[in-house]
């Protein structure tokens, strides 16, 4: 469905247009149009495509969806994809948005994300020094706004993290710590597919031969890149991170494993003497010492007893018990 379209010239809002009056405005000098979408049909993308004459190819990437992070050049205009990631209800969900520009246009298009970018158009629209550089601001106004929304969902799985770090020393569920670290790198994984990517992508915008569209915010794409690599770092710490917490998980769950087979150890220690004694007794022959002395069940039993708490002070001084 469509969100907006505005036209801006020389660093202003003209107007809220309607897409019948699109080719009217970006025929105007110094003037673009930014159009936005949301999961739109397949006509929608086909008229879009008409208005601003996208390439084939990008437009069908964007029909199908689900590609990989990248900015492609198209001749005088520019095609990226980027991946919105939410966290809802401590589960992350990844859309898509995909962003046509030309040297008279942005085409935003977002898939299966609810978060959309009214606080962007807020912040473009009221600097208008900067505005003036045309789509090309916007294009860095919507890159650097995916890019900033990263930075939560970070800190959520560092919270996440250490949490589970906490419980791991607390002896409690081993296994329910297990699948959340497990849960937990694939979170990173998610999020490391969406900025990684980038990185190159975006880095060759800010130095180098650029796009001519880009010409004039190579500062604000480094930028960008400045806060691609911080997040990088920071997953990949993460990443480390939860590597050896699942380490330390399965070395605790090996030490409680290790301490069931020492008590278990111990008390068949306890129950094998008295079966050894009473199995010898029990055998009945008739030359056995002791067989029809008075006090020979008496001193059986004692002697069960006595060795039995002999070994029983034994285990509990070293730790068995």
């Amino acid at each position: 469905m469509l969100v907006n379209c505005v036209a801006y010239q020389d660093g202003k809002k003209l107007a809220d247009i309607p897409k019948e009056a699109i080719s009217d405005y970006v025929n105007r000098p110094d003037c673009f149009v930014w159009v936005a979408l949301k999961d739109p049909e397949p006509v929608e993308l086909a008229e879009m495509q008409e208005e601003f004459n996208l390439h084939p190819l990008a437009v069908e990437d964007a029909r199908h969806g689900h590609q990989r992070p990248k900015i492609e050049e198209y001749g005088n205009s520019i095609f990226a994809v980027l991946h919105s990631i939410e966290l809802r209800d401590g589960e992350l969900h990844q859309g898509e948005v995909d962003i046509f520009v030309g040297p008279n246009f942005v085409l935003s298009v977002r898939q299966r994300t609810e978060q959309g970018f009214a606080a962007v158009r807020a912040r473009t629209e009221n600097e208008p020094e900067l505005l003036r550089h045309g789509s090309g601001f916007v294009f860095y106004a919507l890159v650097d706004a995916i890019v900033d929304r990263y930075f939560p969902i970070e800190d959520a799985l560092e919270v996440e993290l250490e949490q589970v770090e906490a419980r791991i020393f607390t002896g409690e569920s081993p296994r329910a710590n297990l699948e959340a670290l497990y849960q937990l790198k694939q979170k990173l994984t998610l999020l490391n597919h969406a900025i990684d990517p980038l990185l190159e992508s975006i880095g060759k915008l800010s130095g180098g031969r650029v796009p001519q569209v880009c010409h004039g915010t190579q500062d604000y794409f480094r930028d960008v890149v400045d806060h691609l690599e911080r997040l990088g770092r920071g997953v990949d710490t993460l990443r480390e991170t939860a590597t050896t917490a699942l380490s330390v998980n399965l070395a605790m769950i090996t030490l409680s494993y290790n301490e069931i087979t020492k008590r278990l150890a111990a008390y068949a220690a306890l129950v094998a003497i008295p079966t050894l004694i009473a199995g010898v007794y029990g055998m009945n022959f008739q030359h056995m010492p002791e067989l029809k002395w008075q006090f020979g069940y008496p001193m059986a039993l004692s002697l069960m007893f006595g060795i039995d708490m002999y070994l029983f002070r034994r285990f509990r001084k070293a730790g068995w018990l």
